[in-house]
């Protein structure tokens, strides 16, 4: 089943391609300063949360004296979340956005939550380039260990299109799974270290947070981005297996379902 789809990827990579180029393109089509607008707004929000957080608000972490530590711990677990967030809600809703093309269109149905990720990593690709520009041009950029943020990253985009194939195919049977997805993401959110550090939680909800996928991965960016810290790779295997299990339980339900799709876009 694996070979199939991804062969199918593969032969159609241009129509794939094709819709994430005409998708960026069509974003900023009809603004004066088109795709600039890209690079302002993720500029923009580094800016706010380094102007808000490290000068005004004097913000700091255990152990980091940088007038930038919170800043750099926020972005890297915002960024991050953006990208688990985008992945799911565009995966949540591509059967339905998309009704009319695969009613009309023959070509493999795997190809659109391929461009719902690739979309989300475009966005995503920006607003991290500048996020690097950032480290770097306030002398905290971590080194080399910042490509340990790869597999990371891998894990995290594995764990984001299992959930959202498995959603996507769901709403197209049960209308109020895209709801249930938007709450559910706003609780899970602030269930994630991302805003507040773990260490000053009491034991028991430190234990709690435990349970929570993303947790780990969370942490991890902002030990490479923060701390310049190697992540605990012991810690990655329950998400690691979370993710492949999402994605092939995914692409069984997508397979199985495929065809019941069509009569009920």
């Amino acid at each position: 089943m694996s070979n199939t789809l991804a062969g199918a990827l593969w032969r159609y990579r241009g129509f794939i391609l094709g819709s994430v180029r005409r998708e960026f393109q069509a974003r900023y089509r009809n603004s004066l300063l088109g795709g600039t607008w890209a690079v302002l707004q993720p500029l923009a929000m580094i800016v706010v949360y380094t102007v808000i957080f490290a000068e005004l608000m004097r913000a700091r972490l255990p152990g980091m004296d940088s007038a930038y530590a919170y800043s750099i711990y926020l972005c890297s677990g915002l960024l991050t979340w953006g990208l688990f967030s985008e992945i799911v809600t565009r995966g949540q809703g591509v059967f339905l956005d998309n009704g009319n093309m695969i009613k009309k269109l023959n070509f493999p149905r795997i190809c659109l939550p391929a461009i719902a990720v690739l979309n989300a990593l475009v966005n995503f690709g920006i607003t991290f380039a500048i996020f690097i520009a950032f480290l770097l041009l306030s002398g905290s950029f971590p080194g080399w260990v910042v490509f340990c943020a790869i597999p990371v990253l891998l894990v995290q985009i594995a764990f984001a299109a299992g959930l959202g194939i498995i959603a996507g195919v769901l709403n197209v049977f049960f209308r109020d799974v895209g709801q249930l997805i938007g709450i559910v993401l706003q609780f899970w959110f602030w269930f994630t270290p991302i805003v507040y550090s773990a260490a000053t939680l009491p034991a028991p909800v430190q234990r709690l947070l435990s349970l929570n996928p993303m947790a780990p991965l969370i942490q991890s960016y902002q030990g490479i981005f923060l701390y310049g810290k190697v992540p605990q790779w012991a810690q990655l295997v329950p998400v690691t297996l979370v993710a492949i299990a999402l994605c092939a339980t995914g692409l069984m339900l997508f397979r199985r379902r495929a065809g019941e799709m069509v009569d009920e876009l």
